[in-house]
């Protein structure tokens, strides 16, 4: 039975709210060790965690005969697909096969039953739909069964609430894993090891090299590594916001919640990682609701920078309140200021267990804290009180954690440091990636990582990227094998071997599943070999993933509509490298596009957005401009251009919804500019009259 933990964290200024929290958490438990330590098992495949990598890999090892056990420290098979991340960033659906396409299917085996309905019609809910294959959308607890089943069905044993010593837990042979052992004396001998935990904990435990936070740009020739103060343009303050607890008053000290110091020097590495929140199921089913209740230690001071934020007019607050089967939602984080607790978090990935019991108990606090505050606090506007107050906690989830979910979304941990590393050359197609047993095609997806003052005296977010690969892309077999000098018989495909920026792609829910499986077709093919997992014979591996429909390959029929940088001629500035104000979300839908898709304004907050493309021009001399765009009946007939040149500024508009004259570019002109960057094309959205695109704007000289 699990205890109760009491835990005391210091009240201060910068790490508040918490002071005592009881709480006995499927999540959260860490049980002392028992002294009376249980027989000692064999088995060919034993996996580390039971996330949904974890189910994946246990299923796969059943079905291909081999004796297998999950070794979960959790009570709840699933990790976050059951933990409350419903709505699936799947990225092209085209490319999840396998044991999680299967699952997804399941899902949809399941809302296809009237009974499934308990709160909402299935014809009232748009992401039902009847002819499709696969349900991407889903209530917590009905993914949650759907892995219990998946088990049971094959025999697969479940060994939950055991959680690995990590200090004397590993025993090893040589370059090869032996055993594990529990903190509750439970040994688990193994043919094979598969470590399918969201921190990679058996990993760094059996002496695998691993890396926490953020590569430099220059490490690995990327551009969307390490500090990104410029790209940060998404989750941010939209208007200035004073960070100080006596505004203008820098001596009076930050608000909570501001990292004192600079961000950092753009494009250089840092030990930080991206921001962890809970994927909260909510509803407003008067009959199903839970208020959100005032926490223990509840300290408004907490959301004043919120507070400050939301009075200057910021009102994105349910923007990701993304709706799920029964009038629920999967409410994910949105804004400059929202469930995303940025900058408390940095020692999570190697901490001690109690600490990161201390981390996500104060994760839970903020979060609570939050909702409460939006739903109660006077200093929020009436029109979001009202609206907050509508929503609460789905009683019929999470029925034994407070309705609260029981994970933590792990956005980033370890990441093992392998003898092939995926990096954002390999996603976007520049480098080939070798053997590929599965694919990823989400964006290079980074939340924030610290909240600063900027050289204006106001608070800014940094980390925030959100760049396409430009397609689905495949993952490599040598990414989730540890350098064979130091273990030889371990597979990792969930903390596996990437940049962490290529990361923020891969590390999808249905991208982990398609790796577990992959990562227990391989234990297994070891084991009939006789062979390390570095050494098995990869193409046999390949056609046993594709027979058990894995999908390793796949052509994006976008592909052909993509223009790349190097074919063009002259100076050309892509969307990815604009200067942006403001939320520009990418797409890649219609039309030609340069490089992996371009950005639109969403139609919305006209004249607050704008999108400045500066070259870097090696000699002075007159320059045709020509802007790219992809046309279409929603797009604005007014965009307005400035055209900053040696001889002054030229204002212009265009006409989006007008095809171009050159593939994706029209011409605006010929102009004299002077060498460097001294000039640029200034792209707005003032008073216009539908979407407005930026794509690229190319500068040909004139002779």
């Amino acid at each position: 039975m699990q205890q109760a933990i009491t835990i005391q964290l210091a009240i201060t200024r910068s790490c508040p709210i918490i002071c005592l929290l009881l709480l006995a958490r499927p999540y959260a438990a860490f049980p002392a060790e028992d002294a009376s330590p249980g027989a000692e098992r064999s088995y060919d495949v034993v996996v580390y965690g039971g996330t949904s990598a974890g189910v994946a890999a246990a299923v796969q090892a059943a079905r291909m005969g081999k004796s297998v056990v999950v070794v979960s420290p959790d009570e709840h098979l699933g990790g976050l697909s059951s933990g409350g991340l419903g709505w699936t960033d799947s990225g092209r659906k085209e490319v999840v096969g396998g044991i999680a396409r299967e699952f997804y299917q399941r899902i949809k085996q399941h809302y296809d039953r009237p009974e499934a309905w308990i709160h909402q019609k299935p014809q009232d809910y748009s992401r039902y739909r009847p002819d499709e294959d696969a349900m991407w959308v889903f209530e917590p607890h009905v993914a949650e069964a759907a892995f219990e089943r998946l088990v049971a069905e094959h025999g697969v044993r479940v060994d939950r609430d055991q959680w690995l010593d990590r200090s004397r837990g590993v025993r090893k042979d040589g370059t090869r894993l032996v055993s594990i052992t529990t903190l509750r004396g439970k040994t688990y001998r193994g043919r094979t090891f598969i470590d399918a935990t969201y921190e990679g904990d058996l990993m760094a435990a059996a002496g695998v090299s691993y890396k926490v936070g953020r590569e430099s740009n220059a490490e690995f020739g990327e551009t969307l590594n390490a500090v990104q103060t410029e790209n940060a343009v998404y989750h941010q303050f939209l208007q200035p916001v004073d960070p100080y607890v006596v505004p203008g008053d820098p001596s009076s000290g930050l608000l909570p919640r501001i990292h004192a110091g600079p961000p950092g020097e753009e494009g250089a590495g840092d030990h930080r990682v991206q921001a962890y929140c809970f994927r909260m199921c909510l509803t407003t089913v008067p009959e199903n609701r839970v208020p959100f209740a005032k926490p223990l230690g509840y300290d408004p001071l907490q959301y004043e920078l919120l507070a400050r934020y939301l009075q200057t007019g910021g009102d994105d607050v349910f923007r990701k309140f993304d709706p799920a089967p029964n009038g629920k939602t999967d409410t994910n984080n949105h804004g400059a200021f929202s469930t995303d607790n940025i900058g408390m978090n940095y020692d999570y990935p190697e901490a001690s267990y109690e600490r990161r019991r201390e981390i996500i108990a104060e994760h839970e606090a903020y979060q609570q804290g939050l909702m409460y505050f939006l739903a109660n606090d006077p200093r929020v506007p009436e029109a979001i009180r009202t609206e907050m107050s509508r929503w609460g906690l789905a009683q019929d989830e999470f029925p034994d954690n407070g309705h609260w979910p029981h994970q933590i979304y792990v956005r980033e941990a370890r990441r093992m440091a392998g003898e092939f590393v995926m990096t954002e050359l390999h996603l976007t197609g520049v480098k080939p990636t070798p053997d590929p047993i599965g694919m990823g095609s989400y964006n290079m997806d980074s939340h924030n990582v610290q909240r600063y003052v900027d050289a204006d005296g106001h608070a800014r977010n940094e980390g925030d990227v959100q760049i396409s690969p430009g397609g689905p892309y495949p993952v490599s077999y040598r990414a989730i094998t540890p350098k064979a000098s130091e273990c030889e018989n371990l597979l990792v495909p969930v903390c596996l071997s990437a940049s962490h920026i290529a990361y923020g792609s891969i590390r999808m829910e249905p991208v982990f599943m398609i790796l577990g499986q992959s990562a227990a077709t391989a234990a297994c093919q070891a084991i009939d070999e006789g062979a390390a997992v570095q050494a098995i014979d990869v193409e046999a591996l390949r056609k046993r993933l594709l027979a058990d429909g894995q999908v390793l390959d796949w052509t994006d029929p976008r592909a052909s509509r993509r223009i790349t940088l190097a074919s063009l001629p002259g100076i050309v500035v892509d969307d990815q490298q604009a200067e942006l104000t403001g939320e520009w979300p990418a797409s890649s839908a219609l039309g030609e596009f340069v490089q992996f898709g371009y950005r639109h304004d969403g139609n919305a907050e006209k004249g607050e957005k704008q999108a400045v493309f500066r070259p870097t021009l090696p000699e002075a001399g007159r320059y045709e401009v020509r802007v790219a765009y992809s046309p279409n009946p929603n797009r604005a007939t007014n965009v307005p251009i400035s055209i900053v040149a040696a001889d002054g500024t030229t204002k212009t508009t265009l006409n989006e919804r007008e095809p171009a004259t050159d593939g994706p570019f029209v011409s605006l002109g010929t102009y004299r500019f002077a060498a460097s960057d001294q000039g640029c094309v200034v792209i707005a959205n003032e008073g216009t009259d539908g979407y407005v695109v930026v794509d690229a704007v190319q500068f040909l000289p004139a002779n």
